[in-house]
């Protein structure tokens, strides 16, 4: 708790700084001048930028949570993008409810071929997702020609449609990012399958003795995982207009990173939803950042994986603190 709590100061303290320094612009439509970063449209993009990493994040923290990783993530969510597209058009259909149902299809057959694999071959997760992290996106680039794919319009509209707050503005994206947070984060907190992630993650052989379904816990996650992945490859696609075998690509960096910085312990064990989203909020915010301060491009790298290192290092530090006062009291 106290971990996002600090998070959730890094972001208003990152948050201030660009509204302090981020420079203003004149709004076309009421001429005022506004702030280029504290303006509806701009958080709103940040919202939807985000999304798309941090429903990913839900997925990935149920993984490591469990003692796993998942660098399949955004192969999947390419491939789950491109199947839906050349599904679509093959057919001849143009439902945004069809486009979200063969995403998840596709994210789930992957989901579960990964669960499947890591539960039953006694391989590490690690070697199992970087192998199907290659293939997934090899088919993705085979069927698709290496082309980019077109999604039918009314699929676009859908979300991109602004309900409520105006034209200019899509909220859509931020509306299935909270739905799928609230679920991830009561799903890991408020039913047995969840506790059971947590009970397998902070120690597999008393779990084990325990009479616990192992295999079923392990898979399970990673199907999880596939469903948060095609269901934002459906945003994703249906927001752009396209997709494409390249799509998503370096976002397991974007995903772990989210997890890790919000708090999720890469041994296993503990970890919580809300704080991945802080972590994919913060992440967006700081390629905000650099992109309206006009910084180089490149410091995006450099920053984030900072980030990873020094909150990897806060975990560690936190955990032998708590094994001495274990030991001592």
């Amino acid at each position: 708790m106290m971990q996002q709590v600090g998070l959730l100061a890094v972001i208003l303290l990152l948050s201030l700084v660009l509204v302090r320094f981020s420079g203003t612009h004149v709004d076309r439509e009421t001429g005022q001048t506004v702030s280029n970063f504290f303006n509806p449209g701009s958080l709103v993009q940040i919202l939807t930028e985000t999304s798309f990493f941090a429903i990913m994040a839900v997925g990935m923290t149920l993984v490591i949570v469990s003692g796993g990783i998942d660098l399949s993530i955004g192969s999947v969510y390419a491939l789950a993008g491109v199947g839906m597209a050349l599904t679509m058009r093959a057919a001849g259909w143009d439902s945004p409810w069809l486009a979200l149902a063969l995403c998840i299809g596709f994210g789930l057959l992957a989901g579960v071929l990964n669960g499947t694999m890591v539960a039953t071959l006694g391989v590490h997760p690690f070697i199992v997702t970087l192998g199907t992290m290659w293939v997934f996106r090899g088919v993705a680039f085979v069927v698709s020609k290496a082309e980019s794919v077109l999604v039918p319009g009314p699929v676009t509209d859908f979300a991109k449609n602004p309900l409520f707050l105006g034209k200019g503005l899509t909220p859509v994206p931020a509306i299935v990012m909270g739905l799928f947070i609230l679920g991830g984060a009561l799903y890991l907190n408020r039913t047995t399958m969840g506790r059971r992630v947590l009970a397998v993650g902070g120690n597999a052989d008393a779990a084990r003795y325990a009479g616990l379904p192992i295999p079923y816990i392990l898979a399970g996650v990673y199907v999880i995982a596939g469903l948060g992945a095609g269901i934002a490859a459906f945003l994703g696609a249906a927001y752009f207009g396209s997709a494409s075998s390249a799509d998503a690509n370096g976002y397991e960096l974007y995903v772990i990173a989210s997890a890790v910085v919000g708090g999720v312990s890469l041994n296993g064990g503990r970890g919580t939803v809300t704080g991945a989203f802080l972590g994919a909020l913060l992440i967006v915010l700081i390629r905000t950042g650099i992109r309206l301060l006009r910084l180089d491009q490149n410091y995006e790298w450099i920053i984030i994986g900072a980030a990873i290192i020094i909150a990897v290092v806060l975990d560690r530090l936190g955990a032998r603190l708590l094994e001495k006062r274990m030991v001592n009291g």
